[in-house]
């Protein structure tokens, strides 16, 4: 048929042309085989040495180093509550937050608009106690007088008595036995007199110290009330940067809680300012119980604040809790961490509580060791390796650590100064670029 293109190769005359090639050029047929072959090879296998990033190893001191996220907090502080004698409580003046204080400098009042009235009402009671013991003393002593009056007529009765009934002789014994009779019931009447006088002057005594109690009752719940309304104002004991409270009645709806602020109402405790002390203070951090082997007492770290870039301090770790805590809050299943503080070397007047930090600990320290990039090491069949650069190619070669850091490891042997070693693993094809 005359269909189709003529210029193409019938199948039946492929296999011709490739004998006719094999018998007059073989020696050609046989090199371009071998030069497919290594381009082959060199695109899809391994990459030279030009497109493989590397780093020099040297000897160097090593520090291994932990890096943890951490708050600040000083070392002592003073924490300004609401009275506890004062029921519910408003705020009506607060100290700004941040603001520098003096020692007796008003930092907090409360409104004293109840605590006045009650004051007032005690002390119109407080007046009127008094006036009612200035009336029961004034009775008992018309009761003294009364009955020091009725006891001694009873005496002169029994004297009188006492003479009329002795026989004189001219009176009839009728008369005089009258008159002894007489002088018994004259002795009747005084003893009842007497007991007449202790029972009244008792009972006008008792009506006095009631009186008195009552006075001294009112008199204390006024002094309560007077040292209730002194302590709705609240100075500072002593100098420093007041640090405001998050009032926990106050929760937003992204879930944090507000400092507290004008107008808030507090309860009694409540804890409302906080001073620290800036000379001395520390940091504190959650320390992953997995880490817990590698840091101690006494060890060094840097310090990076995020609110002061510009400068890097230094700090000591002062105290690890002996016992773990759990923390439901991060995780299931929850974690459990030990509280890590460190102590500031070189605080300043910038440090403000409540700062967050990123702390560097060193952990170890190696002063001669061999030192690569982390990312240098890798694991060929279960042990480390690094491929060391010779000409354009490398050579692996397995190596013994000491210690791996995050971005570096310390090598005991395997290699030595000055040699180069490969960044990422050569004999893995490399992407191409999009």
């Amino acid at each position: 048929m005359a269909s189709g293109n003529a210029n193409a190769v019938r199948p039946s005359t492929v296999p011709g042309r490739l004998q006719r090639l094999l018998r007059h050029h073989p020696v050609a047929l046989v090199c371009v085989v071998l030069v497919v072959a290594a381009l082959a090879y060199m695109s899809g296998v391994a990459r030279t040495g030009a497109s493989v990033p590397t780093a020099a190893v040297q000897r160097s001191e090593f520090v291994d180093i932990m890096e943890l996220r951490s708050d600040i907090r000083p070392v002592r502080s003073i924490v300004l509550a609401a009275p506890t004698q004062s029921g519910e409580l408003q705020v009506v003046r607060l100290v700004r937050n941040g603001t520098a204080v003096k020692a007796g400098d008003a930092v907090v009042e409360f409104d004293a608009t109840s605590l006045r009235r009650q004051e007032t009402d005690r002390r119109a009671e407080l007046r009127q106690a008094e006036a009612e013991i200035e009336q029961a003393r004034a009775q008992q002593r018309i009761v003294e007088e009364a009955t020091a009056t009725n006891l001694l007529q009873a005496r002169f009765d029994v004297e009188r008595a006492r003479i009329d009934s002795v026989d004189r002789g001219f009176l009839a014994p009728l008369d005089v036995q009258r008159a002894r009779l007489g002088l018994i019931d004259a002795e009747q009447r005084l003893v009842e007199a007497e007991k007449r006088q202790v029972a009244e002057l008792a009972a006008a005594a008792a009506t006095v110290a009631g009186r008195v109690r009552r006075r001294d009752r009112v008199r204390a719940d006024l002094e309560r009330i007077e040292r209730a309304i002194g302590s709705l104002q609240i100075k500072a004991p002593s100098a420093g940067t007041a640090s405001l409270m998050p009032n926990p009645r106050s929760g937003s709806s992204s879930g944090g809680n507000q400092d507290f602020r004008e107008g808030d109402r507090a309860w009694p405790g409540a804890s409302i300012v906080e001073l620290p002390d800036l000379s001395s203070v520390h940091l504190t951090a959650r320390l992953d119980e997995a880490d817990r082997g590698r840091v101690e007492v006494g060890q060094s770290a840097t310090v990076h604040l995020d609110a002061v870039p510009d400068k890097v301090y230094h700090s000591k770790v002062s105290q690890i809790s002996l016992l773990a805590r759990v923390d439901f809050a991060s995780s299931w299943p929850p974690t459990r961490d030990f509280d890590l503080e460190l102590v500031m070397a070189d605080p300043d007047a910038r440090l403000k509580p409540g700062m967050t930090a990123s702390v560097r600990i060193a952990v170890a320290r190696f002063p001669d060791a061999l030192v690569v990039p982390a990312r240098a090491v890798t694991l060929i069949n279960g042990r480390p390796t690094v491929y060391v650069q010779k000409g354009s190619g490398f050579e692996p070669r397995a190596v013994v650590m000491k210690r791996r850091g995050r971005e570096q490891v310390a090598l005991a042997s395997g290699v030595q100064p000055g040699e180069r070693v490969a960044l990422e693993n050569p004999t893995v094809k490399e992407r191409p670029k999009r």
